[in-house]
């Protein structure tokens, strides 16, 4: 194959076949998953009216991703990723078919509301058990589909699929739910699935990297720890984005923001489920072009103090452009952070150990977007939506000032 020239260096590893198969692919099935979030917690608070059942959902998904996350890792390291990651979509496919059955105006009429919250949170389970697998193979296959000279290119442009695929999929749920409802929107979920499948399934099979068939699970599971927990710089940016993400998780408090404090109806809750995301992939798509050549670690913690600001802002807002200007500009700041974790995590972990060292990640980063749910959630009912998100970005702030202070290597990382 022609390499490009300097001139698209950044773009690089689009031209290369498995790769842009596995970011078509990348980009249906995380529009899928991020539709799911927001249909069901949009559902739920219809039936429940209380943002305390959104908060049981991140609950449901972040236990299995916790629990498992490090098995994973070392599953995915003695598997062919490219099978594990179809089996994976598949068995995501089921749920949401189970998501379709519950919602169906005939089951639901006959159905108690407690009934079919729990069938909720049951499924949501499962897609965290099965999140807990994919998750991570989904990061740890790019270096098997692209030459390692490309790798931090390529985990740029995988980050702005991802993001890219929230904003349609965050957006895009409210305007099928005002148009089609929620049965019919899970309906167009599962075409997105399958969607995805079928572009993974056209990438070969992929060699086992890590062959040291005497090394048994728990030794394996500690290897990978070991290694993260020793790498301070990767410690940092994974423990830095675990509380960042706990506490400012405001959008798990979205719906009851665009319901009872905004009154923006379906469309106005898509947009705002959408503003974070906005920001972010206008960012990464910029930042493809015009990479960070510097100081990536002290703009790293300037960034997150920046979105925790936006966070109390959007707590305080009582507007409904001012809240999505304060979510869109949080979003700019993420997609800075995005960028730059994404790239420690490819640059820095053996090609042997990526599946180990991506479910830590993954424990640490997915697992907290759930937690963070359930603690969005928890905090409403104690105090209110707006003083629980006020109170999230302000722990953000100071999470990052223990950060500049304990982790001298990340404000001094660059690369």
């Amino acid at each position: 194959m022609t390499q490009p020239g300097l001139r698209f260096q950044n773009i690089a590893p689009l031209y290369e076949k498995e790769y842009r198969l596995f970011i078509v692919a990348r980009f249906f099935y995380t529009m899928a998953l991020r539709m799911v979030a927001t249909v069901v917690a949009y559902k739920l608070f219809q039936i429940t009216r209380d943002s305390f059942s959104i908060g049981l959902v991140g609950l449901s998904e972040f236990v299995p991703v916790f629990v498992l996350a490090l098995y994973a890792g070392y599953k995915i390291d003695r598997s062919d990723k490219r099978t594990l990651l179809l089996k994976g979509i598949f068995l995501y496919a089921i749920c949401i078919i189970g998501l379709i059955v519950v919602t169906t105006p005939a089951f639901e009429v006959n159905r108690h509301k407690s009934f079919l919250e729990i069938s909720f949170y049951v499924i949501i389970f499962f897609t965290g058990v099965i999140r807990s697998f994919a998750g991570p193979t989904s990061s740890a296959i790019i270096a098997q589909l692209v030459p390692r000279n490309m790798l931090h290119f390529a985990a740029n442009i995988s980050s702005t699929a991802w993001l890219s695929a929230s904003i349609l999929g965050h957006a895009s749920a409210g305007f099928f739910i005002a148009w089609f409802g929620v049965n019919i929107t899970f309906y167009i979920i599962l075409i997105y699935v399958l969607t995805g499948a079928f572009f993974i399934s056209k990438i070969e099979k992929k060699p086992v990297m890590h062959t040291n068939a005497t090394l048994k699970a728990w030794g394996s599971v500690k290897e990978g720890l070991r290694y993260v927990f020793n790498h301070k710089v990767m410690l940092g940016a994974i423990s830095l984005d675990l509380f960042a993400v706990l506490f400012g998780g405001a959008v798990a408090l979205i719906p009851e923001f665009a319901d009872r404090i905004l009154a923006v109806g379906p469309k106005g809750f898509g947009f705002l489920n959408a503003a974070i995301d906005i920001g972010a992939a206008t960012i990464l798509v910029f930042n493809t072009f015009y990479p960070l050549r510097q100081k990536q670690g002290t703009i790293l913690l300037f960034a997150v103090t920046g979105f925790g600001l936006c966070i109390i802002v959007f707590g305080l807002s009582t507007i409904y452009w001012m809240s999505f200007l304060a979510l869109l500009i949080a979003g700019m700041l993420d997609g800075i952070s995005v960028v730059i974790r994404g790239t420690i995590l490819q640059l820095t972990t053996p090609d042997e150990m990526r599946g180990r060292v991506s479910a830590v990640n993954s424990m640490f980063i997915n697992s907290s977007n759930e937690l963070g749910q359930f603690e969005s959630g928890f905090t409403a009912r104690l105090f209110g939506a707006p003083m629980a998100v006020i109170f999230g970005g302000f722990m953000t702030i100071i999470v990052v000032i223990i950060t500049w202070i304990k982790a001298p290597g990340l404000r001094r990382f660059e690369y």
